[in-house]
């Protein structure tokens, strides 16, 4: 009996493995295809290894192509405002959501999960020639407002959620003691929920990063546009036989998300638990 539940569990890891070494190879090969020279990157039959691992699209991403730090800058920028301003919002609404039981508020919720069935192109029509109304079109606030617009459903659900698993009891209590409203939400609930806080605030700035469509749509002067379109539109047209430089601004492209995700996992996965708990 020991040995057959031995055996099923190293089945089961050996399958895990198998798994993340399928999802993390295409990864891994940007990886090495970075220290590869530009020539040994177009080689056939492709090397896996480098043959002379090097530097170079390193050394020239850094002192060659000032323009791909300013649609870093600018994705920093977007990303850090949207995340912050769309946990703001969601707080409110998500408590809203949660505490105050009104005559719409089934509809409500149907409302904010119904926004989460169509696709992101099916909006950008009106959606650009409602920004071309109130003179947003092209500039950096007009795509944050509209990548908040994007977050916020999905990020008021999700802190509801959250709100849904701290008892009423504790709000009582705050209450008979002299607190108000707005005390007990940010004195008492808020701290409680700083998981799911967290939680909302890494989706929507991951979401955010790797956001293509709004950016391409919405922007247009190359010194406003975003990694994701910035790239696209430059690098991907002028320097797609730099095989080896494109490769490189993958890797530094991700950094910023593996380094918060691995940061903040703790945090992250304790909350989207802790909003799936009710009661």
């Amino acid at each position: 009996m020991k040995n057959k539940k031995r055996l099923g569990q190293i089945l089961k890891y050996v399958v895990l493995i198998l798994i993340l070494m399928f999802l993390l190879l295409p990864v891994f090969w940007v990886l090495l295809t970075s220290f590869k020279t530009n020539m040994e990157s177009y080689q056939y039959p492709p090397t896996f290894i480098p043959k002379k691992p090097t530097l170079q699209a390193y050394s020239d991403l850094i002192t060659k192509h000032n323009d791909f730090f300013v649609y870093y800058k600018n994705n920093f920028i977007v990303s850090g405002v949207t995340a912050v301003v769309t946990t703001f919002l969601a707080i409110f609404t998500g408590y809203a959501l949660s505490r105050f039981k009104f005559k719409w508020n089934r509809l409500v919720m149907i409302a904010l999960l119904s926004s989460q069935m169509f696709p992101i192109v099916s909006r950008m029509i009106s959606l650009y020639g409602l920004m071309g109304k109130v003179h947003l079109l092209d500039t950096t606030i007009g795509l944050i407002f509209a990548l908040i617009a994007a977050m916020l459903p999905f990020s008021s659900i999700l802190m509801a959620s959250f709100f849904d698993s701290i008892p009423k009891a504790i709000e009582e209590s705050a209450y008979i003691d002299g607190a108000g409203r707005m005390g007990i939400l940010f004195k008492v609930v808020m701290p409680l929920v700083t998981p799911g806080m967290v939680a909302v605030g890494i989706y929507s700035f991951l979401m955010t990063w790797d956001d293509y469509l709004h950016a391409a749509t919405l922007i247009q002067t190359d010194s406003l546009r975003t990694l994701s379109a910035g790239v696209s539109m430059r690098y991907l047209g002028e320097l797609s036989y730099d095989w080896s430089l494109i490769n490189t601004i993958s890797i530094v492209g991700m950094l910023p998300m593996i380094i918060l995700f691995f940061s903040f996992q703790k945090y992250m996965v304790k909350g989207l638990v802790a909003g799936a708990v009710k009661g």
